[in-house]
């Protein structure tokens, strides 16, 4: 029957602090990335003639620095009223009314709730009614939710909220409540902001974050954009479809070096990796932290010689076009590999550590009076869990615990052994 899109946390124009520590970064596109994404979603709207557009708050990033941001926003709205879309959109914290001190006019189509108390517009034509309310600050620590009108009969009802719910990682808590808060109220969809990583809450009624239209760091990973969501003859939500916008994808390229030996292998797998994450952003650029994981013989070439390393993979991604990887940062998650015979050759001690462990029975009281010193040295803590790991009878993570000390000790005295 009608059809719109629920787009939210667009931070137009953020600033992406901290790039310039970034040598060789693609700061024209990664600045732009979010101006993109928007133009994107207006384009979307256009192609699939939608019927409307709400935005669950967090529009901008934060004050104007000049009217350039409200003026980019303005001609994109400009483009939907030329296409008869009509737009209904909140405030949220990043965007709430004390935060914002320059504004513009906006075009017809674009209705901008309250933020002093929740207002209700109907889509003219359609028998859909749209409740919401902006932040009037950036702390909003009340339950705006309770202040929503019950739903209209004989409409599709459409709460537009920007909140954490009851809590998200990574998110500050402005206007919480609960799923039972929202349910109360006889919607048939809550178009939710502020959440940036997608999510369906519920599916009767629809509560739904739509995630933001576009990545901003190596925290939000994956694919980003907006909800275009399918109303029936019933009034009742047909379909919900997620459809991407960014242009720029960041990704966590982990790259698996267990008992890797070659050099050579390394290379390989890393340009393997990283060929699968440049597919997978469909022709986007990808921004990509790479993770180096995994016990390998190379551990303490990639800790020595971490700036050779580090060039032979930014040369790796080279490979790819500068326009299609770009390497935000690389971590070295590698361990160790120990050959424990080895290590009971180095010295007497650790020999009679490594083949007491292998005789002895189910008792610390077993064990000489060296290896009981060995772990009196470990703090209570790790010494009860160390004990309770033997009365259950776990002698091989008793061994991992003890050799863990032995090789702190190798490594405090000779260095990380090759």
């Amino acid at each position: 029957m009608f059809r719109f899109i629920h787009a939210a946390d667009l931070h137009l124009d953020s600033p992406l602090q901290g790039l310039q520590a970034h040598d060789g970064a693609p700061l024209e596109v990664l600045r732009g990335a979010t101006r993109r994404a928007f133009e994107n979603l207006v384009q979307l709207a256009i192609d699939e003639r939608v019927d409307f557009v709400v935005i669950a708050g967090d529009l901008y990033d934060g004050d104007w620095k000049d009217y350039s941001t409200g003026l980019f926003f303005r001609g994109q709205m400009a483009r939907l009223n030329a296409s008869g879309i009509p737009v209904y959109l909140i405030a949220g914290n990043h965007d709430a009314a004390s935060v914002i001190s320059k504004k513009l006019s906006l075009p017809d189509n674009v209705r901008v709730f309250s933020t002093r108390t929740t207002e209700s517009f109907e889509v003219p034509g359609l028998p859909a009614v749209i409740h919401g309310r902006g932040f009037p600050k950036r702390a909003v620590p009340e339950n705006l939710a309770l202040d929503y009108p019950s739903a209209i009969p004989g409409k599709f009802n459409l709460g537009l909220l920007h909140t954490s719910l009851t809590g998200r990682p990574g998110h500050a808590t402005y206007a919480p409540c609960s799923e039972q808060d929202l349910r109360s109220k006889g919607y048939g969809y809550w178009a939710l902001g502020h959440v940036h990583q997608p999510e369906v809450i519920s599916r009767d009624p629809w509560i739904v974050f739509a995630g933001n239209c576009q990545g901003r760091h190596a925290r939000e990973t994956g694919p980003r954009g907006c909800c275009l969501v399918s109303v029936n003859e019933t009034l009742d939500v047909e379909t919900l479809e997620r459809r991407t916008l960014d242009v720029v994808r960041w990704q966590d390229v982990r790259v698996a070096l267990d008992q890797v030996e070659k050099e050579t292998t390394v290379t390989q797998r890393i340009h393997e990796a990283i060929a699968e994450a440049a597919t997978m952003a469909e022709d986007r650029l990808l921004a990509a932290r790479i993770t180096l994981t995994g016990a390998s013989p190379l551990h303490g070439s990639l800790h020595r010689e971490a700036q050779r390393w580090r060039a032979e993979i930014l040369g790796i991604a080279q490979d790819f076009g500068e326009s299609t990887v770009w390497v935000e940062q690389i971590k070295v998650a590698t361990s160790p590999v120990y050959d424990l015979g080895q290590l009971a050759e180095r010295d007497a001690l650790t020999k009679i550590v490594l083949e007491t462990l292998e005789q002895a029975t189910h008792s610390p009281d077993d064990l000489p009076d060296d290896i009981v010193e060995m772990l009196n040295v470990l703090p209570v803590d790790v010494r009860a869990e160390v004990e309770r790991e033997w009365e259950m009878d776990q002698r091989a993570a008793l061994m991992a615990d003890v050799r863990a000390i032995i090789l702190d000790s190798l490594q405090t005295e000779g260095g990380t052994p090759a």
